[in-house]
């Protein structure tokens, strides 16, 4: 008798079972419409697992939607990107005006940074610009209208 105690708790590997496994299973028919009209339900909700979403609407856990515009997404990362060139670019600036001053005499060196402050000027231009531009799209398809 002791033989089959034994062998009932020997551990067979593989998952643990579950304290309170789902087991009861429900079907539902739906028309081409409400098909239609669950996938995109399920979609905006971000969830991965359609069981969770089935069960979050049946017990009106809530649902959330994400609304992803594809647009607002690719502006904001050549935003990003821009921003990045933006810093590299003040980096290299720094190291130019003192790589000028060590390798050139004064007058030379200040030609030089009269020709690189010219770029600057052009350059804060640009950035003006470039942030009207971005003040004018958020006004226009970020705000939420109340």
């Amino acid at each position: 008798m002791m033989k089959n105690e034994e062998k009932k708790n020997r551990n067979l590997g593989g998952r643990p079972p579950k304290i309170d496994p789902a087991v009861h299973r429900y079907s539902i028919s739906l028309t081409a419409e409400e098909n239609a009209r669950f996938l995109t339900l399920f979609e905006t909700s971000g969830m991965h697992v359609m069981a969770h979403f089935i069960t979050a609407c049946v017990f009106q856990k809530g649902i959330k939607t994400v609304k992803i515009d594809k647009a607002t997404m690719d502006y904001y990362m050549r935003l990003t990107s821009f921003y990045s060139q933006f810093r590299a670019v003040g980096v290299n600036y720094n190291q130019v005006v003192k790589i000028l001053y060590q390798k050139f005499s004064e007058r030379k060196a200040s030609a030089f940074l009269y020709k690189l402050e010219k770029q600057t000027a052009e350059f804060a231009v640009l950035s003006q610009k470039i942030i009207s531009l971005t003040e004018e799209f958020e006004e226009k398809h970020l705000k939420k209208e109340s």
